[in-house]
């Protein structure tokens, strides 16, 4: 009789960033499959998701991954649900409007390692700071590349356990790294950065770092971090239109403060019309432009205005859930 490990991962009820929590079901002779792991059960009332006198919430399994570190176990990316089956408030991913996978997302997730000793990112000094930007971003060598080792072993992880990942970068401040992901439908997408961050924050415990999430940890002049949202629907990869993408680009402009609301804590820290990014108070949109909201790629344009677009908005501790949920929503509202 085989023994395997289902860790039951979910998103749980603080505001307004969502922490992940997990915890391991031993299940008898296990199918492998997503139909066979169980709806579970957890005390809501100890991560502001219930109250302690009727404190059951449930966990529905929607996703399943090999877990790469564990003999004879899986990731289970579950949404959380209230006792009577209903989806929590708690539940982003239920709010997503993509039944049919028609919007894809490459989703650019940006962050800091830092030491726990120093509670520094990697590569600062204690009592001082490192050399200004310029030299560290996709750089190599002990000189200006931090925490490469940590990175790599990431990447191994995300891979082994079946994600889409589709690259790593150090990015342009000491200590700060950024992994890709894509995926074909915008509930998948935002399961796969959940597993990924869940294993880049599991592999933090071996080498007593930690990540910082916050768009802004470090003041001054470096840059912060973002979760660049790419995404697409057949509408975008197939118009061929020059018209349309800027219809639906200004689709996005009378909802500018709703898709603030969702993006990110502290991302005003961020979005200050510097470092690459545009004023959190304006909204715009153009052809290579990195300092604008969305950002048309180039390649689009070369392919005949057939691809896909980058809101370049979303903070690095925005919820992918409910990032893409509110750019599917402003998308079909365009009158294309």
């Amino acid at each position: 009789m085989s023994k395997t490990k289902l860790e039951y991962i979910w998103l749980d009820g603080y505001t307004p960033t969502s922490n992940l929590r997990s915890k391991t079901k031993v299940e008898e002779d296990f199918g492998g499959k997503l139909e066979d792991c169980p709806v579970w059960s957890f005390d809501g009332s100890s991560t502001k998701q219930a109250e302690g006198g009727s404190s059951d919430c449930l966990l529905k399994p929607v996703a399943i991954y090999p877990d790469p570190t564990r003999r004879d176990a899986f990731l289970v990316m579950t949404e959380v649900l209230n006792a009577d089956g209903t989806p929590h408030v708690s539940n982003a991913r239920a709010t997503i409007d993509d039944d049919d996978n028609d919007f894809w997302f490459g989703f650019e997730q940006e962050y800091f390692i830092m030491d726990k000793r120093t509670e520094l990112p990697l590569g600062f000094p204690l009592g001082g700071y490192p050399g200004p930007q310029g030299m560290y971003y996709c750089s190599v060598g002990g000189k200006n590349t931090h925490g490469r080792d940590f990175v790599e072993e990431h990447a191994d992880l995300c891979i082994d356990a079946g994600l889409n990942f589709e690259g790593i970068n150090q990015e342009v401040a000491s200590g700060q790294w950024e992994f890709q992901l894509f995926a074909k439908g915008a509930k998948k997408a935002g399961d796969e950065i959940w597993i990924a961050r869940y294993l880049l924050d599991r592999l933090t415990e071996k080498y007593g770092f930690y990540i910082e999430y916050h768009p802004k940890p470090i003041k001054g002049d470096w840059n912060g971090s973002g979760m660049h949202a790419n995404f697409s629907n057949t509408t975008l990869r197939t118009c061929g239109s020059k018209e349309v993408y800027e219809t639906i680009c200004e689709a996005f402009r009378p909802v500018t403060k709703e898709h603030i609301a969702v993006y990110g804590q502290y991302n005003d820290q961020r979005l200050t019309g510097d470092h690459e990014t545009a004023s959190i108070n304006d909204f715009s949109y153009g052809v290579s432009d990195r300092g604008a909201s969305i950002r048309i790629p180039i390649i689009t344009v070369e392919k005949g205005w057939k691809g896909w677009l980058e809101d370049r908005r979303p903070a690095s501790n925005g919820d992918p859930y409910k990032i893409a949920a509110r750019i599917v929503k402003t998308v079909k509202t365009a009158k294309v």
